[in-house]
This record gives C-alpha cells, sequence and structure tokens, in this order.
C-alpha cells in the first residue's frame, strides 16, 4: 500500500483550498453555478441559418457569429466535433455555408481548402440527413432525396411500433417538429449555390443517390422498404389526415415550450420548432414564436478577446450553447465543496439548496406515458425544462442536498427529497438500470429508421445513470431495497470483459468506470470483490504516464482509443474517485493525485480544452467547463479523507462517510 508522502499531502492541501476558493467565486448571487457547455460550430452555423429562413438576420450578429466559426477552422480547412478530433463532412459543410451567408468569397483561402475536404469526402451527397434537411429548406437539395418522416407519425397510439414515445426525449421533440416542417416541403432560395461542394466526374467515388452509406444500409431491410413507401405517401398524402396529423403536431409542439421560450432546454427541438411554426402560419410577433426567439439570445456567449480562454477570435464573437447546465453543475459543486470541508450552514451551500428547492418539477411530462400511475418529482439539467426532468439530475441534487446535514430548517426540502426518492425509484426499467428521461426506452428498432443517421435515440439504461442513482438511493439508506438490489445486478451484468464500464453521458470507460465503482461500494459491494478488483486493474492499466487519465471521444468507434487519450483533470478525477472508493491507496492513486496538484493554474482551476461529455456516442461532444474543477475537488479531498489528511465538517449521510 503506497502512502502520500509529507509533501504530496501538503501540495494536494494547498491545491484543495486553492480549488475550493475558485469554485466558491463562481456561484452566481441567486445560489447557482453553471459553466459553459461548449459544442461544435453546427449550432453556429445553423442559428445563422435559422435566422435566415425566418428572416431575421442581421449584419453585425452574423459576423460575430462568422468570427466565431472561422476561429474554429483547423490548417487542413475542417472543423470537427470535438477538440483534436477529425475532420467531421457534415460539421465542415455547414460551417462553409454559414461563411457563404456572412459574404465569405469561395476564393478565399480558407473557403477554397474547406472546399477541397468536402469535395474529397463525396461532396454534399456524402452529408448526414440533417445536413441535407438544412439544404432542402433552401432549395440546395431536394426533399425527395430526404428519408421519410410523415407528419401523421403524432397520430399514433403509445402502444404502437414507431409512435413518438418510442424516441428518446431529445430526439421526440425534434422529430414531431421536423415531421411537421416536411409536410410544408418549404425552399426559401439564396442569392447562392454550393456547386463548389460538389466533387468533379470521377474525381472521387460517387456515392448512390439516396444518401450516405448508414442511410443505404438501413433501406436495405424491411424499413428500407417501408421508407419507400412513406416517401410516395408524403407526395400524396391523404388530406383529411394529413390536416388532422398537422393540427395533433403543432399543438404538441406549442404545449412544450418552456417558460425561457426553449422546446427541452436545447437546440434541435428548438430551431426546428420555430421553422415549424413559422411554416404553420405563427408570426414573427406571437408569443410562442417572439419567446422562442428571444430564449435563443440567453443561449449566446457573447465575447470579446477570448475573454474565456477557449480560442475565439480577437475582437467581437458570439457562439452558441446548445444546453445549459445550471441544476447539474449546482449540485456537483455542493458535492465538491462539502467534500472539500465546507458545512452544510456555509450561506453558499444554504443560497445554493434553496435554488435548487424552487427548481424542482412537480407536473408531468413525457415520462408520464409510460408511467403514468407516478407522482411527479426530481429535477432537470436546465433553468427551464418542466417537460422532462432526469433521473441523473435527481441523484445528485438529492446527495448534495443531503450534505446540508438535516440540522437545517430550510422549508420544503423534506418533502421535495421524498418526492424525488419516489419519482426516481418508480423510473426504474423492467430490466433494474435507469436511463435519463423515460422508463423502459429500448425500442431499437428505431435506430435503424433511414432518417436518424445522427446521434443515439433512445433512452435505455446506462451504467453512469444507474450507478448514480443508487449511489443516491444508498446514502439515503435504501441500500437494501429491491430497487437498489436490482440496480446493482444489472450494475454487475453490464460490466465489460475488461473490467470496465461504458460510459453514455461522459467519454467514456473512465467515465462510467469511475461511476460505477463509487456505486456499487456505496451500495455494499466488497471493494475486494471480483468486480470491483477487475475495475481497479483496468483504471491500473490505463494510466497515463504522466499520472493522469484521459480517453479520446474515438473510443466510441475504435477499440484502439479506449482508455486512451491525452490526460484531463476530469477523467483523472473520475478515475480517483473510483479508486479511492475501491479502498486504493496504491502507486496509481498517489501518480494521479500528483498530476493534479501539478496542473493545476494558479487561480485555483484546471485547463481543460478536451471534450469530456457526451451528448450522443460516436456523434456530439460536450466540453462542460465546470467539470474541470468539481470533478477534481471531490477526488483530492476524498483522496485526502480516506488517508486522515481532510475530515470535512457538515458532511452527513454522503460520498465522503459512505467511501471513506
Amino acid at each position: 500500500m503506497a502512502q502520500l508522502t509529507r509533501e504530496a499531502r501538503g501540495e494536494a492541501q494547498l491545491a484543495l483550498e486553492a480549488g475550493r476558493e475558485y469554485l466558491l467565486s463562481l456561484q452566481h448571487e441567486a445560489g447557482w453555478w453553471r459553466g459553459e457547455l461548449q459544442t461544435n460550430v453546427t449550432m453556429d452555423a445553423e442559428d445563422m441559418l435559422l435566422r435566415e429562413f425566418l428572416g431575421v438576420r442581421s449584419d453585425g450578429e452574423t459576423e460575430r457569429s462568422a468570427a466565431w466559426i472561422r476561429s474554429q477552422q483547423r490548417a487542413d480547412g475542417t472543423w470537427t466535433n470535438f477538440h483534436e478530433g477529425p475532420g467531421d463532412l457534415s460539421t465542415t459543410v455547414e460551417a462553409y455555408w454559414a461563411l457563404r451567408l456572412a459574404g465569405d468569397d469561395p476564393a478565399e483561402e480558407h473557403m477554397r481548402i474547406a472546399a477541397e475536404f468536402i469535395r474529397g469526402q463525396g461532396g454534399l451527397s456524402s452529408a448526414r440527413v440533417f445536413t441535407h434537411l438544412w439544404l432542402a429548406l433552401f432549395g440546395l437539395w431536394s426533399w425527395d432525396r430526404v428519408p421519410a418522416l410523415p407528419t401523421e407519425i403524432v397520430l399514433l397510439p403509445p402502444r404502437f411500433p414507431l409512435n413518438v414515445y418510442d424516441f428518446a426525449c431529445w430526439a421526440r421533440q425534434t422529430i414531431v417538429a421536423v415531421s411537421l416542417v416536411k409536410a410544408h416541403r418549404p425552399a426559401r432560395r439564396l442569392p447562392f449555390g454550393l456547386d463548389e461542394l460538389e466533387p468533379l466526374p470521377g474525381s472521387v467515388p460517387a456515392p448512390e443517390a439516396e444518401g450516405t452509406w448508414r442511410e443505404q444500409s438501413r433501406r436495405a431491410g424491411v424499413l428500407g422498404v417501408l421508407d419507400r413507401a412513406l416517401r410516395a405517401y408524403e407526395r400524396h398524402p391523404i388530406g383529411p389526415l394529413r390536416r388532422l396529423a398537422r393540427a395533433r403536431a403543432e399543438s404538441w409542439i406549442v404545449r412544450r415550450q418552456e417558460a425561457d421560450g426553449s422546446w427541452g432546454g436545447i437546440q434541435p427541438p428548438w430551431v426546428y420548432s420555430l421553422i415549424a411554426l413559422s411554416l404553420e402560419g405563427y408570426p414573427l410577433d406571437h408569443p410562442v414564436m417572439r419567446r422562442g426567439l428571444e430564449g435563443i439570445e440567453g443561449f449566446m456567449v457573447e465575447d470579446r478577446d477570448d475573454m474565456n480562454g477557449v480560442g475565439a477570435p480577437p475582437g467581437a464573437s458570439r457562439r452558441l450553447e446548445a444546453c445549459q447546465s445550471p441544476v447539474w453543475d449546482t449540485a456537483l459543486a455542493m458535492i465538491a465543496l462539502s467534500d472539500a470541508g465546507l458545512g452544510g450552514e456555509h450561506p453558499a451551500m444554504i443560497r445554493a439548496a434553496r435554488w435548487l428547492l424552487a427548481e424542482e418539477v412537480t407536473v408531468r411530462g413525457d415520462w408520464a406515458v409510460a408511467r403514468p400511475d407516478l407522482a411527479p418529482g426530481g429535477w432537470a439539467f436546465e433553468f427551464a425544462n418542466a417537460n422532462y426532468p432526469d433521473v441523473d439530475d435527481t441523484a445528485e441534487v438529492v446527495l448534495a442536498l443531503e450534505r446540508l446535514g438535516g440540522a437545517l430548517p430550510i422549508a420544503g426540502l423534506r418533502d421535495a427529497r421524498a418526492r424525488a426518492l419516489d419519482w426516481t425509484e418508480g423510473m426504474q426499467s423492467a430490466d433494474g438500470g435507469w436511463g435519463a428521461f423515460d422508463a423502459d426506452n429500448t425500442r431499437a428498432v428505431v435506430r435503424e429508421l433511414p432518417f436518424l443517421d445522427f446521434g443515439e435515440v433512445i433512452d435505455e439504461p446506462s451504467a453512469d445513470v444507474t450507478a448514480h442513482t443508487i449511489e443516491m438511493l444508498a446514502a439515503v439508506g435504501r441500500a437494501g431495497t429491491p430497487a437498489v438490489r436490482a440496480g446493482v445486478r444489472w450494475l454487475l451484468d453490464h460490466q465489460e470483459d475488461d473490467g470496465s464500464w461504458f460510459g453514455r453521458w461522459g467519454i467514456n470507460y473512465v467515465y462510467g468506470t469511475g461511476a460505477a465503482v463509487p456505486g456499487l461500494i456505496a451500495a455494499g459491494e466488497d471493494p475486494a470483490s471480483e468486480p470491483v478488483r477487475r475495475a481497479v486493474r483496468w483504471l491500473e492499466t490505463h494510466q497515463n504516464e504522466d499520472g493522469g487519465w484521459g480517453e479520446d471521444a474515438r473510443s466510441y468507434d475504435d477499440p484502439k482509443w479506449i482508455g486512451r487519450g491525452p490526460s484531463t483533470a476530469s477523467q483523472t478525477a473520475w478515475a480517483l474517485l473510483a479508486l479511492q472508493a475501491a479502498g486504493e491507496q496504491s502507486e496509481a492513486l498517489a501518480r494521479g493525485i500528483a498530476w493534479l496538484t501539478s496542473t493545476q493554474r494558479p487561480d485555483g482551476g484546471w485547463d481543460e480544452p478536451q471534450y469530456t461529455g457526451t451528448g450522443f456516442p460516436s456523434d456530439y461532444y460536450i466540453n462542460y467547463h465546470l467539470y474541470r474543477i468539481t470533478f477534481p475537488l471531490m477526488a483530492l479531498s476524498r483522496c485526502l479523507t480516506a488517508h486522515g489528511e481532510l475530515e470535512p465538517e457538515g458532511v452527513a449521510g454522503g460520498l465522503a462517510e459512505s467511501q471513506g
């Protein structure tokens, strides 16, 4: 058993104190924390295209968005989906197109090399379906070449295959809106085309006319036959049925607009809902449209001279967050600060707890379709998303509220906690695991629809959400309940042969393993058990030479990247949390702590340009700007506590006690 040296303990303690003060300084006066969610430039390109479609694009906004897009182009002419990832065809197409909209000349060097990459990848025909959809909106792609998605899908009852509730909530909202857009088949003409993006005849192997290889493969089976039949129907729909479907879809969309003007608090359904309602005749000054457009501005990050150090250009620029995470960030910040010795009675903790309690979801949302008898409770991810609370946020919020110690009489806390526990247990899927937003959302056939060639479209149980949930239930004294026992069985059944766990919402096996081990230990799993020992061996095997851990997003597609990548603060912390929970006082743990302390910035934070959050495995990734501080604080404090160097104050029923 390796022990931290006195010098190492001292350095870790100093790092912990600096990190704690830095995190405290980031709290909003209202009580919440929120780090930026940085994604790829399709958000900004599509925002420009949305504004062009609706006729509200302004020169100043366009130039600031274009400045950001230009700054993210790589030397080879491409745009990528995550830091130092490979160039992505569809992202590059949309970025190039947005810059054309901003007035960039195709003959300019940055445009010329981007177009060369696009042509070399097969041109517009090889782009994904949603890029084709945007092209069709402006008459640059035939609607006949966009896979079928008839509006009549909203008429299917919940028990009927391929109904909208078979899709995950994020896909469901997008699909309903897009189906309404497709019913109109609009074409808003631009003063330019994109012919320069098409390869010369014979210069590259020509893709089949029907689209990408993913789409072609799906069209070969039964769903391909269905797609062809539905495309024919879309050209000649049954009038009364189509009118009924359009009315149902319009009503469905309007009812799900959130208080902040968004749909689900995320970009895809937001932009398509605005387009769909505009096509249905909603004027821009209609309250629904006005709230929607004004809400987007609240997701804009206006920058000047790269004030946040994200690689923005000199001068003014702006970028769009695909989502915002105040509930998630606040819960994680409270847990981190509590681990780091902040008492539950501290004003920062009290302000945060009161803010969280005010954000509780107490109305029924789409989750009630699968659980009609379950009372509402829990929390969502965003400032406003009452339709879609999620299990993961609810678990972390309850863990955070437990850190108050139970001695502080905050109005409503006990009742909110009870509702959350009942709702969370009720959202357990039949197989014992938990998904994020829905229960038993596992009909995998929807993944094979030709239209859906981008992103995960079901919300099946995952190791990270299941682990966080059983960790929370164990922390409140429910470790021996049937729900937790079933969750533990699910986790053990889904451990990979090499000892790791797949990470659904973070990259990737480091995230899944970093969640699963603490969850199992909290629920009573013996640290000496074979599943835990295998997980420890996997983490030790995948530690980098510098002492940290990292994993590249390409691990979702290429096994050689599994557990491999440059060391990052968040991923190193996830590994340390698992090792500490397993009772390790090893050389691997000591080296991980040393990496964190040696890479800390003078202000108490850490640099992390890498994207360690996952939106859609294989397709879409997120850089959570607070991950680089909250998780290292948890890891350092728990490791020091385990070595007898830190005695957190005000920690009741939480991780430091159950895992120390």
